[in-house]
């Protein structure tokens, strides 16, 4: 039974505070790929849109699929946080920050096999592939800045302050936007200046993020070399992240995949679902501010065995999840055509993305769930049980499907993406219950 010295109405107020810094910056990045969309949707042929939609899920899975970085040190941090412990709270951000940097150096390494692999994979018109290769051979540069900042926002929410994850997010992809404008539309560069907007916004990024990391650092203990290089909680870090990139891998395989497909159905169909997928995203986003709050508060309640606490702050998450996801179901039912208008003027792909809008309508209903128990996983480093439902629903639910169902072209393909949602929400619910029964029985011995 729940403690009740752990008053519903604190528990509100402080997922709040941390959610509300992280829903604002987190609104800017699928802001800034509406804009990337609107950007070069408005340019001559659809071409463009497409090369950057595939570009962008080229580093969907370059970047993106590091995402662990952030996420582990998240957990980590903020579990050391509620236990109380500020030399592992400096030596998580050194061990993270290490990793990050070795990762970007291999990645610049494998650049010209990754893009041939990648470019073989994701087949489409001599146009797309033209200036996906454009998009991608710019790109690349900013891995190290990408993953480094990945670490220091990770850093931050595990802190407990999302305020400074708001600063980094909102800068960078403003500037990005900022880029966007000036080299697209001003110097007409097209597809490479989009790219180059992106690299140099998050190099920007990367040093005001060092720059405030280190000023916290001198507020807690510094670790030597010898506590950073613990082969014990080395081996905690690499178990929690490699477990977090194969499920993140998996994600991005799943929206790769739908991206793969819609190009083989043509870049008209293409380009209508890269618009759909982000009404999507935007809603995403906005409900990771409770997830990202989840994770620290969550972090917190486990270092602190609090296991009450633990339970009341899943439930103030998913309570206020549950009201914006309908929100959004309920305004892209009502002026999803008018959003898909300014997205793009080509009338042939506004025909598309309003006749697959209901699509659109029901994800966030079928979604949010999954998206607040990805961040309760996440503080609470549970990294292996998120991989197993993502292997069931993208190996198991999602590809079968789709096989099954090809023959209705972009019908099957999207009622298939549905399936995998579906199937990813069901599954987190069933670990969920699981842990929590065996922490509380934990608890009780």
């Amino acid at each position: 039974m729940d403690s009740p010295k752990h008053d519903d109405r604190k528990i509100h107020r402080e997922l709040w505070h941390l959610a509300l810094p992280m829903m604002a910056s987190n609104l800017s990045t699928p802001l800034l790929g509406m804009v990337d969309t609107a950007v070069v949707g408005h340019l001559a042929h659809p071409y463009y849109l497409g090369a950057v939609a595939l570009g962008s899920t080229i580093f969907s899975f370059l970047y993106w699929g590091f995402g662990f970085l952030r996420m582990g040190t998240t957990g980590l941090t903020a579990q050391a946080y509620g236990k109380n412990d500020p030399l592992q709270i400096n030596a998580t951000l050194a061990r993270a920050l290490l990793l990050a940097f070795t990762l970007a150096i291999l990645l610049l390494a494998l650049q010209r096999p990754l893009r041939d692999l990648a470019l073989q994979l994701l087949e489409t018109s001599p146009q797309v592939q033209l200036h996906t290769q454009t998009y991608y051979s710019i790109r690349i540069f900013s891995a190290p800045a990408t993953l480094g900042n990945y670490v220091c926002i990770g850093w931050f929410i595990g802190l407990q302050n999302t305020r400074i994850p708001l600063l980094l997010l909102t800068l960078v992809n403003l500037l990005n936007i900022l880029f966007d404008y000036v080299l697209v539309w001003v110097l007409h560069w097209q597809v490479a200046g989009v790219a180059l907007a992106s690299v140099a916004a998050e190099y920007l990024g990367l040093i005001l993020g060092l720059t405030l990391a280190a000023r916290h650092w001198h507020r807690f203990h510094h670790p030597g070399w010898r506590t950073i290089l613990d082969l014990r909680q080395l081996g905690r870090l690499f178990a929690i992240n490699a477990n977090l990139m194969l499920r993140t891998l998996l994600l991005l395989f799943a929206f790769a995949f739908f991206t793969a497909q819609s190009a083989r159905l043509g870049d008209v169909i293409l380009a209508a679902n890269t618009i759909l997928l982000n009404l999507q995203s935007f809603m995403a986003y906005t409900l990771d501010g409770f997830a990202h709050a989840a994770e620290a508060m969550v972090g917190n309640a486990l270092g602190r065995r609090d296991i009450p606490l633990l339970r009341r702050t899943i439930r103030s998450a998913g309570l206020w999840s549950a009201v914006f996801a309908a929100s959004f179901s309920l305004i892209y039912a009502l002026a999803g055509h008018r959003l898909v208008q300014l997205l793009t003027s080509l009338e042939p792909v506004r025909a598309i993305a309003v006749e697959f809008l209901p699509f659109a309508v029901i994800l966030p209903l079928i979604s949010f769930w999954s998206f607040v128990l990805d961040g309760v996983f996440i503080g609470m480093t549970r990294a292996r049980e998120m991989r197993d439902v993502l292997l069931v629903s993208a190996l198991l639910g999602y590809l079968p499907s789709w096989w099954w169902l090809r023959s209705l072209d972009n019908w099957g393909l999207w009622l298939a993406f549905t399936g995998f949602m579906t199937m990813r929400t069901l599954g987190m619910e069933i670990q969920r219950r699981r842990i929590l029964h065996r922490l509380a029985a934990l608890d009780e011995g």
